[in-house]
């Protein structure tokens, strides 16, 4: 599998899944909430925070008709501008936030949704780059996104393989080469149910490419598996409250349920390992309490090896019990004290 890397952190199988923690919206319009969001997530575990770069102009109308209006989902009730009027995050906010997220070290990148943010982003010198899910059919985005050269994170909600397979050429044509695939549900909150986290594997083998889960379900749980399918990138939305409200609060991660996906994800990893049938420490020690061939009953020299006198028990000091249809009908060689691990010396092989 290809291998993409952001700064010094290079992202493939094998490694550490990498863990972003997507601020959207939770600042509510706060400067200081934004800061504090960084810092939180820096101690959470994550290894990236991702703004979104777009106006409410940038990326549709002021216009109340009935197609712009949102309809069946928590933001019922408003058109597309108010929606996005009340999330997006202020353009001279994000060098300032990259400034403190350089100096916290962990890394802050953003998703564009129009030339002008790709532009704006550059200057900024962002390591990477995100694409929404709603944003992967749009083609001419993702050639300007491609030109940077910039590694590009692209979540695919809603797409079918052929639209995935489409961007993905795109990306390719217009000089990016590091690519990853979020496997996504495009629901907010998503059900756990609806996650599919098998195509996690099956993006990374048909694109040869790093894949993991931008994930909108509540909890850590459908998070956590994903790793053991495979992940190597996990994005969740991240808040200081969900008490504070604001669009994206109710289906995102408060800091101490992230540093707990974030500790549940480490042991996952450790958990998850190699291939091996080599023997822990701890087995070889455990070894001693398995079953092995004792003498139950005192045994005198010459007598016979009988399912009574001699069984199958803990611990293991005595020969193995595969050993006790060969041994049964054979004499002692000498006395045998009940609870005498049973060795070869003991038998007479006559």
């Amino acid at each position: 599998m290809k291998t993409i890397k952001i700064n010094n952190r290079q992202i493939t199988s094998g490694n550490p899944a990498y863990i972003i923690a997507e601020m959207s919206a939770n600042h509510n319009k706060n400067f200081d909430t934004a800061v504090k969001i960084i810092e939180e997530a820096k101690k959470a575990g994550a290894d990236a925070i991702k703004l979104q770069t777009y106006t409410p102009e940038t990326i549709t109308l002021d216009c109340d008709n009935d197609c712009f209006r949102i309809k069946g989902t928590i933001w019922q009730g408003k058109n597309l501008f108010q929606l996005y009027k009340e999330a997006f995050t202020p353009w001279e906010w994000q060098p300032k936030l990259k400034k403190i997220a350089d100096d916290l070290n962990i890394d802050l990148f953003s998703t564009p949704f129009d030339d002008t943010a790709v532009d704006f982003l550059e200057k900024m010198n962002v390591p990477a780059y995100k694409i929404a899910s709603f944003e992967l059919i749009d083609l001419p985005l993702l050639k300007k996104v491609a030109a940077t050269g910039k590694p590009v994170i692209m979540s695919t909600g809603m797409a079918s393989l052929d639209e995935i397979r489409e961007a993905v050429n795109a990306l390719k044509e217009n000089n990016c080469h590091q690519i990853a695939l979020l496997k996504c549900t495009s629901a907010y909150p998503a059900l756990p149910e609806e996650a599919n986290l098998k195509t996690i594997p099956d993006l990374s083998k048909t694109f040869n490419v790093p894949a993991g889960l931008s994930d909108h379900t509540m909890g850590s749980t459908v998070a956590v598996t994903s790793i053991a399918l495979g992940a190597c990138i996990i994005e969740k939305h991240f808040c200081l409250s969900r008490k504070d409200s604001g669009p994206d609060a109710s289906f995102s991660m408060e800091p101490d349920e992230f540093t707990q996906m974030v500790k549940d994800i480490r042991t996952a990893e450790k958990a998850i390992g190699k291939v091996s049938y080599e023997l822990t420490e701890g087995q070889e020690k455990s070894k001693a309490f398995r079953r092995s061939l004792f003498a139950v009953e005192n045994i005198k020299k010459g007598d016979l090896f009988t399912p009574k006198n001699i069984r199958s028990i803990r611990p293991g000091n005595g020969l193995p019990p595969k050993h006790l249809e060969a041994i049964l009908g054979k004499k002692a060689k000498t006395d045998i004290q009940k609870g005498t691990p049973l060795t070869s010396e003991l038998i007479c092989q006559k």
